[in-house]
């Protein structure tokens, strides 16, 4: 009775032993989403897809990207109201005191500052050394550049009405700012501080990503349901790609190998995969309801998706192109961050 009650502890702590292993080789990382109409931000564990935390950080959360090295969190929060287009805003007047940018500790999951940077921002980018941020004002046809640092004003660069996606090349560190009303892609030189290209999109563009060397941008014009790409050295026009009907695309992510580009498509309740050597379609993968923001894990081995009607996270398997389950979060979800809880 003794010996077998010491063999069955043994195998147990051995059970344990190889779980905490097993995790401790794989790679760590947590998902944060933001919940624009709960105004709050979602902690997904991204090894076992479940959620950890939930914690308050202002009014309409929506762009959130992490600092490179990973030890901050930023979220834009805005006090004007959710409308759609067109809508009178005297009848919603906004709180620009609640407009800013979010600070989070994504060890403690909190909260722990906000500067009143920009007017309704709504998405941003982080420059590659992480020292600043770019961000579309929404209401005000302009893009902030924040001192990551201080939290610090350091520019700001008038653009056309409703700037939207924000996305910097790699190669050269130049900003891509989509503006919805005029369907404009305005390329800024952040050093200089000036608009230096202007491209003519169309179709309501919504977010922007790159190939890893720069070379090509991709923009999702949800009007047009289309996929405007653009040279990035000759800052051009090159093509569109036409999604299926039904398609709205918002959300735009690269695969780590650059070969495939993964768009959300809103109420198409979908994620375009493109071929970017033959510029077309490949499939689509159904996902939740108005997915918008999409981010891949560290290992681009699997695809996360906001979904803002349905309440939840799809979680993509990328070699199957399957829809592995979906996670309850806030009201909401808009953005997606991806924190290596390794750094």
């Amino acid at each position: 009775m003794y010996a077998s009650c010491v063999r069955g502890l043994f195998v147990l702590c051995a059970l344990i032993a190889g779980a905490i292993l097993t995790r401790a080789e794989s790679p760590s990382y947590f998902v944060f989403v933001s919940n624009e109409r709960s105004g709050d931000v979602t902690v997904i564990d991204g090894i076992t897809d479940a959620v950890v935390t939930s914690f308050p950080v202002g009014k309409r959360p929506r762009g959130i990207h992490a600092a490179p090295d990973g030890t901050r969190v930023f979220v834009t929060l805005s006090g004007s109201p959710r409308m759609a287009p067109g809508v009178d805003e005297n009848r919603a007047p906004a709180d620009k005191t609640a407009d800013g940018l979010g600070v989070i500790n994504p060890v403690a999951s909190k909260l722990i500052d906000r500067w009143h940077i920009g007017s309704d921002p709504e998405q941003f980018a982080i420059s590659k050394d992480g020292k600043f941020a770019f961000i579309a004002n929404e209401d005000d046809a302009s893009a902030s550049i924040v001192d990551l640092s201080s939290g610090q004003a350091h520019g700001k660069i008038k653009v056309s009405d409703e700037p939207e996606g924000v996305g910097v090349n790699p190669a050269n560190g130049e900003v891509y700012v989509t503006c919805e009303d005029k369907g404009e892609v305005f390329v800024i030189d952040p050093d200089q501080q000036r608009v230096i290209a202007k491209i003519d999109a169309g179709g309501r563009p919504r977010s922007v990503a790159f190939l890893a060397d720069g070379s090509r941008a991709y923009v999702a014009c949800e009007n047009g349901g289309y996929i405007a790409v653009i040279d990035g050295r000759s800052r051009k026009l090159l093509s569109r790609v036409q999604l299926p009907t039904g398609s709205l695309p918002m959300g735009t992510a690269i695969s780590n190998d650059g070969k495939e580009l993964y768009v959300s498509t809103g109420r198409g309740n979908a994620v375009a995969v493109i071929d970017t050597d033959k510029n077309e379609v490949a499939t689509m993968i159904p996902v939740g309801n108005r997915a918008w923001g999409i981010a891949f894990d560290p290992s681009g081995s699997k695809l996360y998706t906001a979904n803002g009607a349905s309440n939840d996270v799809s979680v993509v398997d990328v070699k199957s192109r399957k829809e592995l389950r979906r996670i309850k979060v806030g009201d909401g979800p808009w953005g997606i961050a991806i924190v290596n809880a390794a750094k």
